[in-house]
């Protein structure tokens, strides 16, 4: 048996889940304004290991969605991650935030072609984003861009768009080939079980010394 302990914190959502082969065997998150992840990721990890019996010597490896997105949120995410893949000298994984939203988007639509596209709220109009078709397969590479009437105006594919700017984003994006999922705003560990496993599988885990979340942009201070 392979137990992986799966965390999403780039978003607002802190995201917990224990995954056994691949599938989600418990799944704890909470979504708030106010970013409660320093409060709850400890917590829900220590109740998910104590609902499920699974001690934390049993952890074959652990998980972390690795961004884009909130410079807080990773770091919490990854420094908890990397801290107990120390002690315990397991793999640490890292999964890509945008495909971690595409994969929760393939279990909502009947899907029969076109693109996925996650997005991430930057600010303004601006978003993280990438495109993803219907293996997950990623077309092009994760960007920061502005969105304007003239995004994906030239693809003729049908365009599935998910995540926290959805909003924003109806007002300009249009087309008889758009669709947005509202009920798909946050990337989640339970998402992450499956992409995980395939990668522990695969053997590509990350140096616990020097793995760093994948911020896209520099981090920004406001006097």
């Amino acid at each position: 048996m392979t137990y992986i302990l799966n965390i999403e914190t780039a978003t607002k959502n802190c995201s917990v889940s224990l995954a056994k082969n691949g599938e989600t065997v418990l799944c704890k998150e909470i979504a708030e304004e106010g970013y409660s992840h320093a409060e709850k990721l400890h917590v829900f990890i220590q109740e998910i290991l104590k609902e499920t019996g699974i001690g934390i010597t049993n952890l074959n490896a652990v998980a972390v969605s690795k961004g884009p997105g909130s410079f807080t949120g990773l770091r919490i995410g990854v420094s908890t991650a990397k801290g107990l893949c120390y002690a315990l000298s397991i793999p640490l994984l890292a999964v890509d935030t945008l495909q971690i939203l595409a994969k929760k988007a393939l279990t909502v639509i009947n899907y029969d072609g076109g693109y996925i596209v996650p997005m991430i709220d930057a600010r303004r109009m601006e978003v993280y984003s990438a495109v993803y078709d219907g293996g997950l397969n990623r077309i092009n590479e994760v960007q920061a861009e502005i969105v304007t009437e003239d995004s994906y105006a030239d693809c003729p594919e049908t365009l599935y768009f998910i995540g926290d700017c959805q909003e924003k984003c109806q007002t300009v994006i249009k087309g008889k080939n758009v669709h947005f999922l509202p009920e798909i705003v946050f990337p989640s560990a339970n998402e992450m079980s499956a992409l995980s496993y395939e990668k522990f599988l695969k053997s590509e885990c990350e140096d616990v010394a020097y793995f760093e979340p994948f911020y896209l942009k520099d981090f920004l201070t406001v006097k």
